[in-house]
């Protein structure tokens, strides 16, 4: 019998097998019902959110980024023609909370000579000055990169990442997975911590400081955060899926390999703001770092408790990174991701009512987290009392992330978020590292050209009074739509 006939037995033998196994298998009604061609429906369920990427959506329906808002960090990351032809397809009045930035009949004019290349941007802000602690410094960039954990992404993605932080001068948080070499790629750190401990913890998963104040003494460390809470999920603690945690992974964390690593919802180191204010000050006194935290939004009883402990001087956080609902996960429950904790927006009002009826606002470095990696969005929250933003899936998608949002699976297609060797080859970190300060300066460019359209110099000096949000045909002030006496964000001297 001819070679050909043989090939095509054996197909036909493994379709009869296929078929054979949907008919008896029960996990799959589909399938069962239809075999062979039930196939098709997983295979289009597979592909579903390249196809209404591409294909189906318009250019501002996707989420949670839409076509036109990722065309603009492709191409600044890149250094392509970033601008837009043709207007705006905007449909203002369909946009529930829709911004819209005043601009002012004369615009602050740029320096003369121009600005140089990478568009420098400071905080307004001493970081750790009003508390006086020995390391405090003023942050050289507005906008600097979010905590994302290496293992939640890859090794590439983390130096890439921290690489292009140095080439734009900015920070980048490590994220409560621990600080890895791939943190170390010549750019300055946030240490974040969360429920875990994870890098400076003791075989029973408490804080051992002693391996914290050796570990930030060796390494670049600026400041130290405090995670309590995460925008995306708020409550629920951290999870790291089994297929991510690799042993080397696991040695940094100091968890088993291959078993899902999970962030108790609540810090076992405390369980009152009292508390709290303690642990911050032995760090403080202990690195002389600068010591903050992040959390979601939710009851208000928590912010007036801690500005009423903060107002006396004594103790306090030195910076508080609001993380908004809309902020990114590697991985959460569906319920959470949608419906626990407020909205960036809300959120921050929220905070810094409770700071700015006691007047202590303006001792605390504000920075913002949730879907803020956008100039627009950025400008927003600087108008609400954000001294700084954070960004992170904008950070990603500027290294080649694609939206395919499969992070919790460990199969990312474009490298960016698995522990797969072969989809990290698509990563070379030279390219990305660039690209991903090419970004971080783009944003620095057009928060500080839209800063200079309602009349001032930096995002800082933009008050509540040059946003206004639109619903409908309905203009509200955005002082009075979220609650904040226009006093409260009063901008500070440059």
């Amino acid at each position: 019998m001819a070679a050909g006939w043989w090939v095509l037995i054996g197909i036909a033998a493994l379709i009869a097998l296929v078929a054979l196994y949907d008919v008896l298998q029960r996990r799959h009604s589909i399938l069962r019902i239809f075999p062979l061609v039930g196939h098709l429906r997983y295979i289009l369920e597979a592909f579903g959110p390249e196809l209404r990427q591409y294909i189906v959506t318009s250019n501002d329906d996707e989420r949670p980024f839409s076509r036109n808002e990722r065309r603009w960090i492709y191409a600044s990351s890149k250094h392509q023609n970033a601008a837009f032809g043709f207007g705006t397809d905007a449909e203002f009045d369909r946009s529930p909370g829709y911004v819209i930035i005043s601009p002012a009949a004369f615009p602050a004019a740029p320096p003369r000579g121009g600005d140089p290349p990478d568009w420098p941007l400071p905080s307004a802000k001493v970081l750790g000055g009003p508390r006086c602690r020995p390391h405090a410094f003023r942050p050289a960039s507005v906008v600097n990169i979010s905590g994302m954990s290496f293992g939640a992404l890859s090794a590439r993605a983390v130096e890439s990442l921290n690489a292009g932080a140095a080439l734009a001068g900015c920070l980048q948080t490590t994220g409560e997975g621990g600080l890895s070499p791939h943190h170390l790629h010549g750019g300055d750190l946030v240490m974040q911590f969360g429920t875990g401990w994870f890098g400076a913890r003791d075989r029973h998963g408490r804080l051992d400081l002693p391996r914290l104040v050796e570990m930030v003494a060796a390494n670049p460390v600026r400041a130290i955060e405090l995670k309590l809470s995460q925008g995306a999920k708020p409550g629920v603690g951290g999870m790291l899926p089994a297929a991510k945690v690799t042993p080397e992974i696991a040695a940094i964390r100091g968890v088993e390999p291959w078993q899902a690593c999970e962030s108790p919802p609540r810090n076992p180191e405390f369980g009152s703001v009292d508390e709290m204010l303690d642990l911050v000050e032995r760090i403080a006194d202990a690195t002389g770092l600068p010591v903050g935290i992040k959390s979601a939004v939710g009851a208000v009883g928590f912010w007036t408790d801690l500005a009423r402990q903060m107002e006396g001087g004594t103790r306090g956080v030195d910076f508080i990174t609001i993380d908004g609902g809309e902020g990114g996960t590697g991985s959460g429950p569906l319920a959470f991701i949608d419906h626990v904790g407020l909205p960036y927006r809300l959120a921050q009002a929220r905070a810094l009512r409770a700071f700015a009826e006691r007047g202590i606002q303006h001792e605390v470095t504000w920075i913002g987290s949730g879907r803020l990696g956008l100039p627009e969005e950025a400008l927003m929250a600087f108008a609400l009392g954000a001294d700084m933003v954070n960004a992170g899936r904008e950070a990603m998608l500027s290294i080649g992330c694609i939206q395919a949002q499969r992070c919790h699976t460990g199969h990312c297609p474009s490298g960016v978020a698995t522990q797969s060797r072969w989809r990290q080859r698509g990563i070379d970190p030279t390219l990305k590292s660039a690209r991903a300060a090419a970004y971080i300066i783009a944003m620095r460019r057009d928060i500080t050209r839209l800063s200079r359209a309602t009349g001032v110099d930096h995002p800082s000096q933009v008050s509540l009074s040059n946003i206004e949000v639109l619903e409908g045909d309905v203009l509200t002030p955005m002082a009075q739509r979220f609650g904040i006496h226009p006093d409260w964000a009063v901008p500070v001297e440059i």
